[in-house]
Parts: structure tokens; C-alpha cells; sequence
């Protein structure tokens, strides 16, 4: 692989850092055997792990149990070509404990979607990796 000082690998805690700056993500998983994208706000739990708000019919709770998906957010700014990704890789699962429902409920992710009997789904950070692209304005 071709390195330079344009991209820098960024550890755990800066990686973490930057996910917690933006308000969406994308969460990546099998539906159908088939590779799904899924675009959903979000919010980090104190454990770092990523917590989504979304309802119980979704495509989503159907497909996870156990499973691991990626979660990725990103930030970049086309004309000076910067930027930064992060993807969290772990197991999704249902919340089912009431009293952690019921704390999401006060301080967990809310969703842009008006959801009917919503559901928690945490993510857990097992794998957290980060990049960032520095500016290589001109370059080819």
C-alpha cells in the first residue's frame, strides 16, 4: 500500500472522540444474505459502544441478534480534500432490560423518524479503527 503523509491512522480515543461530533452514521449488515446500508442517527453510550434508536418492525431489529455489523461515520470537506472516517465493528443486539430501556429512554439517542413502540439497539466498540485525510489539494 502506497503511504504518505496525506492519511493518518488514527487511534482508538481520537477515533472515538470524532464519532461522538457528528449526529449520523451509517450502520452496515446482512439482510437477505445481502450487504445493507442503513443511514440513522445515533448517540455513544459511556461504554463507547453506539446505541441506535429505531423501531421494532425495522429492517435492522429483524436482521440483528447477536450478529456483528460495522457502523461508520464520516466528515469531509470536497474542496480541500480532508477529512476523517471511523468504523466501530461489534455485536448488535436488542436492549431488552427495562431498566435500561428506560435510561435510553432519558439519555440514549432520539430519532429523526417518528417511530411507533421504538427499541434500542446497542453496538458494541469491539474493533475501533479511524482515518484521516489531510488536505492534498492538486494532487492526482
Amino acid at each position: 500500500m502506497f503511504q504518505n503523509d496525506a492519511v493518518r491512522a488514527l487511534d482508538r480515543h481520537e477515533s472515538l472522540r470524532l464519532l461522538a461530533e457528528v449526529p449520523v452514521g451509517r450502520v452496515v449488515y446482512t439482510r437477505q444474505a445481502l450487504p445493507a446500508v442503513l443511514p440513522i442517527n445515533f448517540s455513544l453510550d459511556t461504554d463507547a459502544s453506539v446505541l441506535l434508536r429505531t423501531s421494532t418492525d425495522s429492517d435492522l431489529v429483524r436482521a440483528i441478534g447477536g450478529v456483528v455489523v460495522a457502523f461508520e461515520v464520516d466528515e469531509f470537506d470536497a474542496a480541500t480534500r480532508s477529512g476523517w472516517s471511523v468504523v466501530v465493528t461489534g455485536r448488535a443486539t436488542v436492549v431488552t432490560d427495562p431498566a435500561e430501556h428506560e435510561r435510553l429512554s432519558q439519555a440514549g439517542p432520539t430519532s429523526w423518524m417518528p417511530l411507533r413502540d421504538p427499541v434500542f439497539v446497542r453496538i458494541e466498540s469491539e474493533m475501533v479503527t479511524g482515518r484521516e485525510l489531510r488536505g492534498t489539494r492538486g494532487t492526482q
